[in-house]
């Protein structure tokens, strides 16, 4: 898969980072290749070292081992003054006894720039952030949104190509949350600004990022597109992270076919030749049938159904697995077209090319870091 997407440059190559805190290891042989003008999402559970890694990019923690590029100079050692990257955190981190203006300005007054042209800048990142007219007010004085949206123009206020954001949202509530992604993403492609953000929030990564880089035990399980996350899930572990996903023990029948119970299915994925693998499939790829459709419609009974808002979750109880327990995802018209209901019996289908086939082990478990 590529590193880099066509026609840019390279901003920030990382190679075979690595990180201990004495004997716990928190990142193992970290590689990744950030294109200039590209929104990165790194992506993982608490504890997987991501903002580690992100810290370490940033010059505020060391790496154990491996190197470190930006713009083709390397920044391994520089401190993170030299390293030309600005820094949002999850907790703002606004000086309280300063202002607005004087919050966004700190970081300008030490460059021996003029005290006019930072009061220009200040109000131009103000109604950048759309912020105009709050440059006498305290942080106190404003709302959470508020509040990063003025750490976000700091971070900005010194221009810097690199900017790294660690769980910028995470602290806010939900309707905010999807302003201010909006208004991160808009003036990422305004500025054309390099951008690494850390999260565990999967719809983040998805809705924002050009690329999604997602990190297990402090190592990269994958990286690719949102869709290429989501749609092609390099291991189990992606899988079952990113999105919902119905899991399956099979065996290989050496004919291109996966036994799975009574069911004989049929995969357009690599299948071993012979052994126990666990086949994959999304909810929302499940499709019901009024009668048999041919081989591939399993007997199912609907167990329970949850409302979901946008959608509906149905728990299917199928006999041909044994009486193993999916979900499928259905609209609200397939409902009444269907008559949905718990205690149906109903036949579902799922197509062979949305069918993925995993190793047997099981999920990796995370570890604290």
């Amino acid at each position: 898969m590529r590193q880099v997407p066509e026609g840019h440059g390279v901003a920030l190559q990382i190679e075979g980072v690595g990180k201990r805190f004495g004997k716990t290891e928190v990142l193992r042989d970290v590689s990744l290749t950030v294109a200039h003008r590209e929104f990165v999402c790194v992506l993982g559970p608490s504890g997987c070292g991501k903002s580690t890694l992100l810290r370490i990019v940033a010059g505020l923690e060391q790496q154990t081992s491996g190197r470190l590029w930006k713009d083709g100079q390397e920044i391994s050692r520089l401190e993170p003054a030299a390293r030309d990257v600005g820094m949002l955190f999850q907790s703002y981190a606004l000086f309280p006894n300063l202002t607005v203006r004087e919050n966004v300005g700190y970081g300008l007054v030490n460059r021996g720039i003029a005290r006019e042209e930072i009061a220009r800048r200040v109000t131009d990142l103000l109604a950048l952030v759309e912020l105009p007219g709050t440059e006498a007010k305290l942080p106190v004085q404003l709302s959470g949104g508020e509040q990063q949206r003025v750490a976000l123009a700091r971070a900005l206020a010194p221009s810097p190509r690199l900017l790294l954001l660690d769980e910028p949202l995470s602290a806010l509530d939900a309707r905010v949350r999807v302003n201010l992604r909006q208004q991160i993403t808009q003036l990422q492609r305004k500025l054309k600004l390099t951008t690494i953000m850390v999260t565990h929030d999967q719809v983040e990564a998805l809705t924002m990022a050009d690329r999604v880089v997602v990190m297990s035990r402090g190592a990269i399980e994958q990286i690719g597109t949102p869709t290429e996350i989501y749609q092609q899930p390099a291991t189990r572990f992606v899988a079952d992270f990113v999105g919902k996903m119905n899991f399956i023990e099979a065996r290989a029948a050496g004919d291109g076919t996966l036994e799975a119970g009574a069911l004989k299915l049929r995969v357009v994925a690599p299948a071993a030749a012979a052994g126990t693998v666990v086949l994959g499939f999304r909810p929302e790829e499940v499709s019901f049938r009024r009668a048999p459709d041919g081989t591939s419609a399993w007997a199912a009974r609907i167990t329970g159904i949850e409302f979901l808002g946008a959608a509906w979750r149905a728990t299917l109880l199928c006999p041909g697995l044994g009486g193993h327990e999916i979900h499928a995802d259905f609209s609200a018209r397939d409902g009444r077209a269907f008559e949905l209901q718990s205690g149906q019996d109903v036949f579902i289908d799922i197509p062979a090319d949305r069918l993925h086939v995993f190793g047997s082990a099981p999920a990796a478990a995370q570890a604290s870091a």
